[in-house]
């Protein structure tokens, strides 16, 4: 199973000119069923799709509907457990608390590989190991 980080949800709804080939590798890779994400992937979709000053952003109404169609896949909730590994994980790996929520919350659903343009492309987190789709 593959983890899906928050630039691939945005990537999926951009409608920069810029962003056109990713926009069309999220929406491809969104039709795979091998998915899973969290609580808070989907938490900072809503807030990054919805901003004001962004071209092109979101209501709050097609937000809240692309939220509800992205539960189809296994969504790992934000737990103390989860919290605590993702403490443990910033520590360990040097990382932000973000970053390392996002390994544990991958980690924890089972996940060998997070597709995130984010996080550096190959690096391994003890079998979590990271693919950058858009590179």
């Amino acid at each position: 199973m593959r983890f899906v980080d928050t630039n691939v949800l945005l990537y999926a709804v951009s409608t920069g000119p810029d962003e056109k080939r990713k926009a069309r590798i999220a929406l491809d890779l969104l039709d795979s069923e091998d998915l899973a994400l969290s609580v808070q992937v989907l938490q900072e979709f809503y807030v990054q799709a919805i901003r004001l000053k962004k071209s092109g952003s979101l209501t709050h109404e097609q937000a809240v509907l692309l939220i509800e169609a992205f539960l189809r896949f296994p969504v790992q909730e934000t737990t103390v457990h989860l919290v605590r590994a993702s403490l443990d994980a910033k520590d360990r790996y040097q990382i932000s608390y973000w970053d390392s929520a996002i390994i544990e919350a991958a980690r924890a659903l089972g996940c060998d590989t997070i597709l995130s343009e984010d996080l550096t492309d190959g690096r391994d987190y003890d079998g979590v190991k990271v693919e950058n789709p858009f590179g």
